[in-house]
């Protein structure tokens, strides 16, 4: 597994590990009442909430917040001038807490840009800096107006000034350049992180970044927002995102944040609360009552050994207080209670996968996620990965740095294994989680975009599923995904709810085509390391029966399928693999692989090859259907499974629509 660790990743967008996220913020424990962003428009004595947090930057003066994002553009402060000024490698040494190769690159090249050398050497690496440096580099603000935002404190030498929080640039390819606070990292700050820290952009943010789809809402929740940057994603496409966090540091970094862009995210620096809300408290509290169209966490997830009276020294960016997986399960089970009807949810999350004595953590790790989910919620997990304790103890210890503390980390260590062997825990699963409340309404059309917002070609929610049952879909995905994987992810749930398969009926079994097909679904997984039962992407809606024999999916097709008036053709990223022995006339084993989306290799059998090989869009499904039928002399019509094949391949995309 690949942690987002406190030190945030590199600058831009990258493409989001297959590893688990490093979640952040919240707590279950009781807080005193909400602290609530005001209106921003107040008397000159009072400072806006959240704008003068100690030990946090400050933004009461949206003025000077101003002079300084003026400052970093005007010194090309940016993604690809850093980049250009380091070098690919340090950047990506960087990616990995590594700081020498990007020191040394400033140290040598350094002198082709002084302004940029500057910035990079004090906010991105944390060394010391003179003040008449940063005056040059930052003229509007210089030294003082750093001191002044609480980015500066005093230096090692005098004179010298070091920063106080990590300041770097953000770039996606649909966004503007952002500037973006958070805590500095253990790479810039030796020692153990303090238990308050305030994460910045790393694997898990970008992970949750390009898995979130990005359809026009009203009103969105960023729940548990850390630095904000999932806030700063949902801006382009809500009206109005009420942001929460247990840390009232998170709050005022989001803050900061949230002025020093303000332009580019469309906000008036003097009332935020127009469009933004910031609200502490532990999770699903600060919102009691409210309502939204669309909730993103990624929630302080991280399976933690309790002890009585520990809350003060857990990190609460990504510990949630709770034994066990317990915040996450509470909290998948609460979420439907904050969305509106057809709002959908999109977090992070693990779970913790019992022992069981005749099947491996492969095949049982639905059971726990399955019984969390709400009644009538519709629900997608797709695990992305698992460790075993071992595996996650060490995870979760080199996150916080608690390696750099020699005598603590071995108790440490024990301390987790003894917590999961206290719960007979084999395994933990990490992924990502896609809730859906039932009762969806058409989309309405007429509504007003959002002034320099308008999100082109955003997916939107399916038409009304009162009378639909929602899919509930567990799928293991290790390999590489397209990225951003949101447009995928929407399409196919908008495809598994309008072809209207019955996932509430999975526990009827769908037998396989044939005996040798069996065999060879069965070779594929011993003979081809890349065609294991997970890595096709095999779906278990029934918890804890292991993955579908055939479809990816082991739901129940309706005696009607949906698609059978639809004119069909296979995806152009789609391609077709035959395995035989030399020599043989037919293949053993048919493939069809997505080279876009989520990667899918699925095992054909014949007959649903056949019907594959002649989707060109010009007949129905269910034409092509009665053609076969006549060639291979049905007398009632194809059987079931082979129906259920291919509605697995028109869900998961391998055929569309013309």
């Amino acid at each position: 597994m690949t942690p987002a660790h406190d030190a945030p990743a590199p600058y831009g967008e990258p493409t989001a590990p297959p590893g688990a996220p490093t979640p952040h913020r919240a707590s279950t424990q009781p807080t005193a009442p909400g602290s609530v962003e005001q209106a921003e428009k107040r008397g000159v004595d009072a400072a806006p909430a959240f704008s003068t947090v100690p030990d946090a930057p400050r933004s009461e003066d949206p003025a000077l917040v101003a002079g300084l994002r003026e400052d970093l553009v005007a010194a090309g402060f940016t993604v690809d001038r850093v980049t250009e000024l380091v070098g690919e490698q340090a950047m990506s040494a960087w990616s990995r807490d590594e700081a020498v190769p990007a020191r040394r690159a400033l140290e040598r090249h350094g002198s082709r840009d002084p302004l940029l050398t500057t910035l990079a050497a004090f906010f991105l690496l944390g060394d010391p800096v003179s003040a008449p440096e940063l005056d040059a580099a930052l003229p509007t603000v210089g030294a003082t107006g750093l001191r002044s935002l609480a980015l500066a404190e005093d230096g090692p030498a005098a004179g010298e000034l070091l920063a106080t929080m990590d300041l770097r640039p953000y770039a996606t390819d649909a966004s503007d350049e952002w500037f973006v606070a958070s805590d500095l990292g253990a790479f810039q700050r030796p020692g153990v992180l303090r238990h308050d820290h305030v994460l910045g952009i790393g694997g898990a943010s970008t992970t949750l970044v390009q898995a979130t789809p990005r359809r026009d809402v009203e009103r969105a929740l960023d729940l548990g927002t850390g630095c904000g940057i999932q806030t700063f994603h949902l801006l382009s496409h809500a009206r109005h995102v009420t942001a929460t966090d247990i840390s009232e540091r998170a709050l005022a970094t989001t803050r900061f944040n949230l002025v020093l862009n303000a332009a580019q995210l469309g906000l008036d620096p003097d009332d935020l609360s127009a469009r933004v809300r910031l609200a502490h408290g532990s999770m699903l509290e600060p919102v009691a009552g409210e309502r939204f169209d669309m909730v993103v966490s990624n929630p302080p997830f991280v399976i933690t050994p309790r002890t009585p009276g520990d809350d003060a020294a857990r990190y609460t960016y990504r510990d949630g207080g709770l034994p066990g997986d317990r915040l996450v399960s509470d909290l998948i089970a609460s979420l439907p209670e904050v969305l509106t009807p057809g709002g959908t949810a999109h977090m992070l999350a693990n779970w913790e996968i019992t022992a069981d004595p005749e099947q491996g953590p492969s095949e049982t790790w639905s059971r726990r996620p399955a019984s969390w989910i709400a009644p009538g919620t519709g629900a997608w997990f797709v695990q992305r990965e698992l460790q075993d304790p071992c595996e996650y103890a060490e995870t979760w210890l080199r996150d916080a740095s608690q390696q750099r503390d020699l005598a603590g980390y071995e108790a440490a260590y024990r301390a987790y294994l003894e917590d999961f062997d206290s719960r007979d825990v084999a395994a933990v699963g990490f992924g990502m989680v896609w809730l859906q409340r039932p009762g969806a309404v058409e989309p309405d059309s007429t509504t007003t975009p959002r002034p320099g917002t308008q999100a082109p070609d955003a997916p939107v929610l399916p038409r009304a599923t009162e009378n639909r049952p929602l899919p509930r879909v567990f799928e293991t995905i290790p390999h590489p995904i397209q990225q951003p994987i949101a447009p995928a992810l929407a399409a196919e749930w908008d495809r598994m709810v309008r072809f209207g398969t019955d996932h509430a009926a999975a526990d009827a079994a769908v037998e396989p085509a044939s005996s040798a097909a069996a065999d060879a679904q069965g070779a594929a997984g011993t003979t081809d390391g890349s065609l294991t039962a997970a890595e096709t992407g095999a779906l278990d809606v029934v918890p804890g029966t292991g993955p579908s024999a055939w479809t990816g999916t082991g739901a129940v097709v309706p005696a009607t399928p949906a698609w059978l008036d639809a004119h069909l053709t296979v995806a152009p990223d789609v391609t077709e693999e035959r395995h035989g022995a030399p020599g043989a006339d037919d293949p053993a084993l048919i493939l069809l692989r997505q080279g876009a989306g989520l990667r899918r290799t699925v095992i054909l059998s014949s007959e649903a090859a056949g019907f594959a090989g002649v989707c060109d869009g010009e007949l129905s499904a269910g034409q092509i259907l009665t053609a076969l039928g006549s060639l291979l002399g049905w007398q009632d019509g194809p059987e079931p499974w082979l129906t259920s094949e291919i509605n697995g391949l028109v869900e998961h995309g391998f055929l569309v629509e013309v």
